[in-house]
């Protein structure tokens, strides 16, 4: 019994996280049901200006310390390529296309689902460690991850990517010790605090979108990008040492389900996007299941 009553703070916390989260994408979900929804312009603006802004904003903050998350950088970076790596020899078994099924596998949903999830898990600390991972995974999904798809793609737009612009910028701002006047930062917070709500309610509508027909395949590919994250993820946090914090970001942040970046650029090159897409929609599906049990593995 006592064991019962020490479990409930933990669930708790766990519902208190999970619980906005997925209430704001059913809304998404639910609206674009009722009517005829395009979030084209608004996941443009979303990427071009919010996202760039919250990013910015974060790295400009006096908390955010840089160097402090270099570990789980560099954790990122070793996460993304062995991903890839334990995807290669089952593409190879099932007779299947890297190109279509390494990249979900590789790239997981550290924006849309990762930073919220990160704030209401573990606060302003929590989000500060998710940008930083976030950062490293969307300049390996923009250079390695537009190459896997197409091998003569123009990887020089990456410099002008608004995100990639907004890290240089912040990273400059963090390393100077230099301080935004509030007429400026003001502004720019409240314009990346439109970038998490908007990213949830956009995942909603587009759950709207998924493909049955396949479903087997997308379930298992939405599972497998899980599965081979905290594969990699687990064993580097025990032997680099990580401390018990960032252990538990490194985790959570492991077994997000695949990217919904990942249906956009398999669109644009033309990489079975209708399979990409139930993969990645199936995969944030399950991680209803597999995202409280991940919180459950780290808070408890």
């Amino acid at each position: 019994m006592s064991d019962s009553f020490a479990l409930l703070p933990i669930i708790e916390r766990i519902f208190a996280t999970v619980f906005p989260l997925f209430a704001m994408v059913m809304v998404g979900f639910l609206y674009a049901r009722k009517t005829d929804s395009d979030m084209g312009v608004a996941n443009r603006i979303n990427i071009d200006i919010f996202v760039p802004a919250l990013i910015f904003s974060v790295m400009a903050s006096k908390s955010f310390d840089l160097f402090s998350y270099l570990d789980l950088m560099l954790g990122t970076l070793l996460m993304v390529i062995g991903s890839g790596l334990l995807a290669l020899p089952v593409c190879k078994w099932l007779g299947v296309s890297p190109k279509i099924f390494a990249p979900p596998t590789m790239f997981n949903n550290c924006g849309n689902l990762g930073l919220p999830l990160a704030l209401l898990a573990f606060g302003e600390a929590g989000l500060s460690a998710a940008i930083a991972m976030f950062l490293v995974s969307t300049l390996l999904h923009f250079s390695l991850g537009v190459y896997i798809l197409h091998d003569k793609a123009q990887l020089s737009t990456l410099a002008t990517n608004p995100m990639v612009m907004a890290t240089a910028a912040g990273l400059v701002w963090s390393l100077s010790g230099w301080t935004l006047p509030v007429w400026v930062s003001t502004p720019i917070d409240m314009l990346g605090q439109i970038s998490i709500p908007l990213m949830l309610f956009a995942l909603g509508v587009r759950m709207t979108d998924v493909d049955f027909a396949d479903w087997r395949s997308g379930l298992f590919w939405g599972l497998y990008g899980p599965l081979t994250g905290f594969m990699v993820a687990y064993p580097f946090a025990l032997l680099a040492g990580l401390s018990g914090e960032h252990t538990a970001y490194f985790v959570l942040f492991s077994v997000l389900p695949p990217a919904v970046l990942n249906f956009m650029l398999a669109e644009r090159y033309k990489q079975a996007p209708h399979t990409v897409a139930s993969i990645v929609l199936l995969g944030n599906i399950a991680s209803l299941v597999v995202v409280p049990v991940a919180l459950f593995f780290v808070l408890d």
